[in-house]
């Protein structure tokens, strides 16, 4: 069932990113495209999440140069599968680069084997089981899952991983709102996500 907290909190992040004239919207998913969604990908957005996106699709526009990603908004309606494949594996794809090239290991899986396919395969098995993150913006992520609402966004670069929002309309304002200030002090963000807030 969809908390009505969770829809407010979506639909004053969509309020907030029109507010900002950056983009133009296109009609936001019905049920039953929400509804294929969920299901060709495995996973269930987030009440806010879901109801910022049924406020409107934000439409991607042509990229600066230099510009990480192409297309940052994911494109939910129209966009071919293995593109937001590929986006929706980017977090955990990060942690398994820095496992294989960077020395990264997770305390909580054990002693790391010695032979370096092992430890990818170790790695691999381990992070089946971690929840998922659903691209908002570029590599900027918030979990998945029905009933839940409020979380932080992070933004995800393999192991590095930060706060850029408090909740999905924070986000709105420290990532599109040319306005902003610097950060207050009580700007005090706290994942509950398990795994991914560990490496905060």
């Amino acid at each position: 069932m969809i908390t009505n907290e969770g829809v407010r909190l979506g639909t004053e992040a969509a309020r907030r990113l029109a507010q900002t004239g950056l983009y133009e919207f296109e009609p936001g998913p019905t049920d039953a495209e929400f509804e294929r969604i969920e299901q060709e990908f495995g996973f269930e957005f987030a009440d806010d999440h879901r109801a910022f996106l049924a406020a409107g699709l934000p439409v991607n526009i042509p990229p600066e140069e230099g510009q990480t990603w192409s297309k940052p908004w994911p494109e939910w309606r129209s966009s071919d599968p293995e593109r937001l494949r590929d986006q929706l594996g980017w977090p955990v794809e990060g942690v398994l680069f820095d496992v294989e090239r960077n020395g990264f290991w997770y305390e909580a899986w054990g002693e790391r084997p010695a032979d370096a396919a092992a430890a990818l395969a170790t790695a691999q098995r381990h992070l089946r089981d971690v929840p998922l993150l659903v691209p908002v913006y570029g590599h900027r992520y918030l979990p998945a899952g029905r009933g839940s609402f409020g979380h932080p966004v992070l933004s995800v670069w393999q192991t590095d991983i930060i706060y850029y929002g408090l909740d999905l309309v924070d986000y709105m304002h420290q990532e599109f709102d040319e306005a902003r200030s610097d950060v207050d002090e009580a700007w005090d963000p706290r994942a509950t996500v398990p795994f991914w807030r560990d490496l905060l």
